[in-house]
């Protein structure tokens, strides 16, 4: 749990400047002109934004390090300003190389039965007034939840490859589960390490079928039951009932096509969406039960069922699909990847979380072309991103979420924290919890859904606490210089270098405009 501090008057001001006029900045509107401006300006009389560096490979460093990366620890812009771009190609060659961290957790499947088999003890329990057993599955779903939340952010803090660990959290928010809905806090993150991590240098079509098959997102998108109405399974259920969409949930369907692929300009009807739910009956998890229609196959593991499939073939976006089972929809979802649209939304969404807010529209279509011309080739966009221009132009071109915030401290100190809690606690403060993003659409990736007077206070509150916890023996004007080097905003060196204690240097430096930004 995290401390609750009482801020010195001075910090809060000059904190609440500098973020304003970072907001300011890049055209987001803030409510913050009332705060106690005369104050900011006497501490923080030349808030500015970063200097550009034109031409200077520290820059480039910075950017590498901040923007693709995960934040700079100390001394290591030195090794980066070698070669950025090359330092950033490197972490895309070879198998994936999981940290140690997500190498020791269980696998998903394992996971997944041990915690229906809790459930299913859970409702006779409650039938019997059985308390314990009912405590003792949501302690164990928390425990798996906290241990692989864990697992994540240490790897963060730690990891040398952190431009590969980046887009493993950008490939996860764009397939997006939410642990809201039991059992996926169970499984969360396990899906995260076992479908996007080992896919995300390879092909967008490996990376779409990984996560489309896994269970946490069939169970969190409730396909595993998802029934044809002319399957073996529907008929019998619509002679009983007398209705003709029994059990048909489109949910994934949607999902696959409006958040996955296409993108929701991209050019799909509500009967496409009706009859890729179709296609997709019987995408199942294996061992949902001990026996009837929804049992057999792999417990924990995905399992087609043939007996919910819908029959026959199916028409998507003009195409005509007459393949059997589950080939049918491994069919859909290959011409779902090499579609225009899907290279188009792809690009921007890269653009976006790795350029600015507002992409220029040169390097989406660069990198859509790339992603076409490549058949998907993952590698290839990400080079393609990494070679253009105008990804290197700015230092500090994004606002950072309350993910990277975070993550980009822990690094900055060098900090492996020892309890999941501090981090989920640092996140639930700052409105960004683990895995919940709350809806299949994932968090947002631009500035003006994190800004706010609140929300910014508590940054200010959060990187008070840490200066007071992790920071003790950090001098803060070196911690600067080691992780934004020629980036570090010489008014922004003279504010941290003035102020009276080190915890208020620190929070001023974590709060400011230059390290709140990548």
């Amino acid at each position: 749990m995290l401390n609750k501090t009482v801020l010195d008057a001075d910090i809060i001001s000059s904190c609440f400047y500098s973020l304003n006029y970072t907001l300011r900045a890049m055209s987001v509107i803030s409510p913050l002109a009332t705060v106690n401006q005369q104050a900011a300006i006497t501490l923080y009389p030349h808030a500015t934004l970063p200097a550009i560096i034109e031409g200077n490979l520290l820059s480039k460093a910075v950017i590498a390090a901040s923007r693709f990366g995960l934040g700079a620890r100390p001394g290591e812009l030195a090794t980066i300003d070698r070669n950025p771009e090359k330092w950033l190609l490197n972490q895309l060659s070879g198998p994936s190389r999981p940290h140690r961290e997500i190498r020791r957790l269980p696998a998903s499947d394992e996971v997944l039965v041990a915690v229906q088999a809790l459930k299913r003890e859970q409702r006779a329990a409650r039938k019997d007034g059985n308390d314990d057993v009912v405590k003792t599955y949501g302690r164990t779903v928390r425990r798996h939840y906290m241990d692989q939340t864990s697992a994540r952010y240490r790897a963060a803090a730690e990891t040398d490859l952190p431009f590969h660990e980046r887009l493993v959290h950008f490939w996860s928010n764009h397939f997006a589960i939410s642990a809201d809905k039991q059992p996926v806090p169970a499984i969360a993150g396990l899906y995260e390490n076992e479908a996007v991590r080992p896919n995300v240098s390879g092909k967008f079509v490996d990376l779409l079928f990984a996560v489309e098959k896994h269970p946490a997102m069939i169970l969190y998108l409730d396909n595993q039951r998802s029934v044809g109405p002319g399957s073996s399974v529907g008929k019998r259920a619509n002679r009983r009932q007398r209705e003709q969409q029994v059990g048909l949930n489109e949910n994934l369907a949607r999902e696959i096509l409006e958040l996955h692929t296409l993108g929701v300009d991209g050019g799909y009807s509500q009967q496409d969406v009706m009859g890729f739910a179709k296609v997709i009956t019987g995408w199942s998890i294996g061992g949902e039960s001990e026996r009837g229609r929804f049992g057999g196959g792999v417990p924990g593991k995905f399992e087609f069922r043939e007996n919910i499939h819908e029959p026959g073939s199916q028409v998507l976006l003009g195409n005509r699909y007459a393949q059997k089972g589950v080939e049918q929809g491994e069919a859909v979802l290959r011409d779902l990847a090499s579609h225009p649209s899907t290279a188009r939304f792809i690009a921007t969404k890269l653009a976006r979380h790795f350029v600015s807010d507002d992409p220029p529209d040169s390097i989406v279509t660069r990198l859509a072309d790339t992603y076409l011309e490549s058949g998907g080739d993952l590698p290839s966009v990400y080079e393609a991103l990494i070679r253009s221009k105008e990804a290197w132009l700015q230092v500090f071109n994004k606002y950072k979420t309350p993910h990277d915030f975070v993550i980009s401290t822990l690094r900055a100190f060098r900090h492996t924290p020892d309890k999941a809690r501090f981090v989920t606690g640092a996140l639930d403060l700052m409105g960004q919890t683990p895995y919940r993003p709350g809806s299949p659409a994932g968090w947002p990736d631009t500035a003006a859904q994190w800004g706010g007077a609140d929300a910014l206070y508590k940054r200010v509150e959060w990187s008070n606490t840490v200066a007071q916890i992790i920071g003790k023996r950090v001098n803060p004007v070196d911690l600067g210089n080691s992780v934004l080097g020629a980036a570090f905003d010489p008014e922004t060196r003279k504010a941290v270098a003035r102020a009276e204690t080190v915890t208020q240097g620190l929070t001023l430096f974590l709060a400011s405009p230059d390290f709140q930004r990548r």
